[in-house]
């Protein structure tokens, strides 16, 4: 039988997505084939505190890791994990020790900033550590939903209209709101450009939700997002590879609210996710060709779900933007897009893992 390589599973995080990423976590944990694999588990606190766990998988998803089987961790360049200050072994014992973990490579299943924004792909390169996902430029790019359009834009990928505002304009909010008015019609969409899960995003449907919308997004960015509204279906594909990435099957969501905002995508259960997409064989090829266009524009590697409308009455596409690391929760879409595709949730994490490991 082959070696084992030990994988480290990073969750948690400081961004808005800490919930979301401990979920995913979980996920991946139970799914990883322990025949193949030892797990080595950090979670980031919200206070940025990283610690090596090793109790419950279950507590992970509660919250409730935190509080026991946890030691101070650091990731060092020769691959190894060292639980520098333990703070407990089990319930039956106080004994303090410490705990070298010797890794292979890392997936940190992280989302939002300082996780799938670069960050972390960067401590990982300087310690030498494989890890899933895309390097450091497409991390940082893909979550700057303002660059992202840039490059979109240059490999001539259709999308909604958009303008820019930054926070220090909204001390003349006035002037700003006349601004957006003079370019699009109600309603809008504004965004925080570093943001995921749709944390901050507002459908405006007059001037006053505008306005909301704006000071909403400024709390959780410098830079704000407005978008035209697209009368269109929310249609999504996952994209797997390094040089020469594939494109899954397309699904399309049907949210429970009037978008698909952070409550419809985990609190509510009045969401569908349809896969395949009752699409024509035209349109849903021309999704998937735009996926693959997009990952290949922003350097992506190891996966990414990119999102698009296609509007209702003319079948358009639009690129909307593209998450390199989405959500691996129980319901998310990027590993059941793979699975009607004939990979099954285990196997793709296979090969997620032989990808980092073997980037070029």
């Amino acid at each position: 039988m082959a070696q084992k390589l030990t994988v480290c599973v990073l969750f948690g995080g400081q961004s808005s997505e800490h919930e979301v990423s401990r979920i995913s976590a979980v996920s991946v944990i139970k799914n990883l084939d322990k025949e193949k694999y030892d797990i080595v588990m950090i979670g980031i606190t919200k206070k940025g505190k990283w610690l090596m766990y090793q109790g419950p998988v279950d507590k992970i998803e509660t919250g409730e890791w935190e509080n026991g089987h946890v030691a101070r961790a650091m990731i060092s360049p020769d691959g190894t994990i060292n639980g520098i200050v333990k703070l407990s072994v089990d319930e039956n014992t106080d004994e303090l020790t410490a705990t070298t973990a010797k890794i292979d490579v890392v997936f940190p299943v992280l989302h939002g900033l300082y996780g799938e924004d670069g960050t972390v792909q960067g401590l990982f390169e300087l310690a030498q550590i494989p890890y899933v996902g895309s390097g450091i430029l497409a991390s940082s790019v893909s979550m700057d939903k303002i660059y992202a359009k840039l490059v979109f834009k240059d490999a001539q990928i259709p999308q909604a209209q958009w303008e820019v505002v930054y926070k220090y304009e909204l001390d003349a909010i006035e002037k700003v709101v006349e601004r957006i008015e003079s370019c699009f019609e109600y309603p809008c969409f504004i965004k925080p450009s570093n943001a995921g899960s749709s944390v901050g995003v507002t459908k405006a449907h007059n001037r006053q939700e505008l306005e909301k919308g704006l000071v909403l997004a400024a709390q959780h960015d410098r830079k704000i997002l407005v978008e035209e509204f697209i009368n269109g279906r929310e249609i999504e594909c996952s994209v797997l590879g390094n040089l020469n990435p594939k494109a899954s099957v397309v699904g399309e969501i049907i949210p429970g609210r009037e978008f698909y905002d952070y409550d419809a995508k985990y609190n509510d259960d009045t969401s569908q996710l349809l896969i395949p997409a009752a699409l024509p064989e035209e349109t849903a090829n021309k999704v998937k060709q735009y996926a693959v266009s997009a990952y290949k524009a922003l350097d992506c590697a190891g996966l990414s779900r990119v999102d698009f409308f296609v509007h209702k009455e003319t079948d358009e596409v639009f690129i909307n933007e593209i998450n390199t690391m989405p959500g691996f929760t129980s319901i998310s879409m990027y590993p059941k897009l793979w699975e009607a595709s004939g990979i099954s949730y285990p196997e793709l994490l296979d090969q997620l893992i032989a990808l980092a490991m073997k980037r070029e």
